[in-house]
């Protein structure tokens, strides 16, 4: 069995077993080095398939984790991340980076059915689990849906609910990409640059009419997306 695979052996049947739960922050590469007398290289690519494998979770500056079973967003509804964060029994919290009207740029001008220059509101956050980034939350939204969006306080009640406070939306497209994020989306999330992350863009209209504009990324190694559609009663 070539080194790499002896230490993910090592590391997975601690896992397994129990012994390391998860959460429980896993020896460092230079732990590891020292205890099993191998290169950082060698436990740098154990780490880093266990993690594709979804058994340990890397947080960047934090260190190496047991990964608990990987959270699960719905693609189908629209649902609250507080919500789905508190039926799992866990603590969300919510960080805004940014809440401030912007001027439409053509693609945005395209979406909202506006004029280039045309003002929409835009807000940035990010979700925690437990004190761990899952969800990179940037928002577009047509002022006449939500006139007063600038003067809402989320870190008491959610985008997802002040919305949909309003009106639930008549339309809703989804769309899934996997890609590499930029650099504030990775310093926000505190991943590696070379993480794969999901993004999924929803759109939103009331009526016919622009709504919102959405993207949501998480960690491609903390997180998942699912659907369940029920085809007979389609």
């Amino acid at each position: 069995m070539p080194l790499y695979e002896r230490i993910k052996e090592h590391v997975a049947s601690r896992i397994k077993s129990g012994e390391w739960a998860p959460g429980t922050r896993l020896p460092s590469e230079h732990e590891l080095v020292a205890t099993l007398g191998v290169s950082r290289m060698t436990v740098h690519r154990a780490f880093r398939e266990l993690g594709a494998e979804g058994l340990v979770a890397r947080v960047q500056g934090r260190g190496t984790f047991a990964a608990s079973p990987r959270p699960q967003s719905s693609l189908i509804e629209i649902r609250d991340i507080a919500d789905e964060i508190a039926a799992r029994g866990h603590s969300h919290s919510v960080r805004l980076i940014r809440l401030e009207p912007v001027r439409a740029d053509q693609a945005l001008a395209d979406a909202f059915d506006t004029r280039v220059g045309g003002r929409l509101f835009h807000s940035v956050m990010v979700h925690a689990e437990d004190g761990v980034p899952i969800q990179y939350e940037e928002r577009m939204v047509t002022p006449f849906f939500a006139p007063q969006y600038l003067e809402q306080d989320f870190a008491t009640v959610s985008t997802t609910k002040y919305l949909q406070g309003i009106a639930n939306p008549t339309q809703i497209m989804h769309e899934v990409f996997a890609i590499c994020p930029r650099a504030e989306i990775c310093r926000e999330l505190e991943i590696g640059p070379n993480e794969a992350c999901l993004q999924l863009v929803r759109r939103t209209w009331v009526n016919g009419v622009p709504a919102t504009k959405t993207w949501f990324t998480y960690p491609g190694s903390r997180y998942s997306l699912a659907g369940r559609y029920d085809l007979a009663r389609s």
